[in-house]
């Protein structure tokens, strides 16, 4: 697949198929790269899906430091890039500039709400596919000590982790150890560190340990198969990353997102606003396959499907860190 280089406003544009000349869709990813295994890597499989339907090429950019956003935005929107689709809630500020300015346009963020009347924002309750993870990780643990590594220490970061220590308490964990990578972008590529914060949870008595943090958490499930402990995934199925060491991962349909932004504009029933994905809603789930079925029981998935009924009828309530300002687990 083509790729957009942009150096200093140059960029390369694709030629798309005569007949969706008015659809021209673009994707730009966060920091930790396309092939991150995880957050990107769902967009660029929901961009390919799309591709593959339609036979319609996309454009897309890999931003490598913040001082690229707004430029690389501006350029797609005045080569027309119809709709424009960013991964990630770093875009926010650049998008908010932006998109004002050119009201004809389509844009799509993931991870955040601009209120704009031409941008659909994408949110996903990430703490209610953290909570099943955090049950499956208690039931799998032997010392009933787990652990989680987020990326940057932000509030969605701190969603995750909150679903997940409720789940794991509510199975019997006894302690969650929690530990961030950064305060910086740098935290969502930082395999390095992830694996170390890893292997100190593990000498602390974790044997499952959760990573939420984009490429860092590559380093995080390295440590733990390494360290004869199992590892959670995240955004994308990790589970194959080390087959039978990856207990499952908590699945964020980043990639549905992005495939239904391309399509609805397609189909000319693309609509502005938020959309908030939850179990109910597809938008979130854990990851069963060939890689983890052996380590997964009969009572262990019972007991995550019946959670995820509760979750899903209201009777299971899952805090979210965002809005109740703190994890009251």
């Amino acid at each position: 697949m083509k790729r957009i280089v942009l150096g200093l406003l140059a960029a390369t544009a694709m030629c798309l198929p005569a007949l969706a000349a008015d659809v021209q869709p673009a994707l730009l990813y966060d920091l930790g790269g396309k092939f991150d295994k995880s957050f990107n890597e769902a967009s660029f499989n929901g961009a390919e899906k799309f591709k593959a339907e339609t036979g319609i090429e996309y454009v897309e950019f890999e931003v490598s430091n913040a001082s690229q956003r707004e430029q690389a935005l501006r350029r797609f929107a005045e080569d027309g890039r119809n709709p424009i689709v960013m991964a990630g809630f770093a875009w926010s500020e650049a998008l908010d500039k932006v998109a004002a300015d050119y009201p004809d346009l389509k844009f799509a963020i993931i991870d955040m709400v601009v209120d704009k009347p031409n941008i659909r924002s994408v949110v996903f309750k990430e703490h209610e596919g953290s909570y099943l993870v955090g049950v499956m990780a208690a039931l799998a643990s032997q010392s009933k000590k787990v652990g989680f590594v987020g990326g940057m220490d932000v509030p969605l970061i701190r969603k995750f982790g909150c679903g997940y220590v409720g789940g794991a308490k509510s199975a019997g964990a006894t302690e969650v150890i929690e530990n961030m990578t950064g305060d910086t972008p740098a935290a969502w590529n930082d395999p390095t560190k992830g694996g170390e914060i890893a292997k100190t949870q593990i000498s602390q008595g974790a044997d499952v340990i959760y990573a939420a943090a984009g490429g860092t958490g590559v380093g995080v499930l390295q440590a733990a198969a390494d360290g004869g402990k199992l590892g959670i995934g995240v955004d994308s199925n990790q589970n194959g990353l080390h087959p039978g060491k990856v207990l499952t991962s908590m699945l964020k349909r980043v990639d549905t997102a992005v495939y239904n932004a391309f399509m609805d504009a397609k189909n000319d029933k693309f609509s502005a606003g938020v959309n908030n994905l939850g179990l109910k809603e597809g938008g979130v789930d854990y990851a069963m396959d060939d890689n983890n079925k052996a380590l997964v029981t009969d009572d262990m998935k019972a007991a995550v499907e019946k959670a995820k009924a509760d979750i899903i009828a209201g009777t299971v309530q899952v805090h979210d860190y965002t809005s109740d300002d703190k994890c009251p687990y």
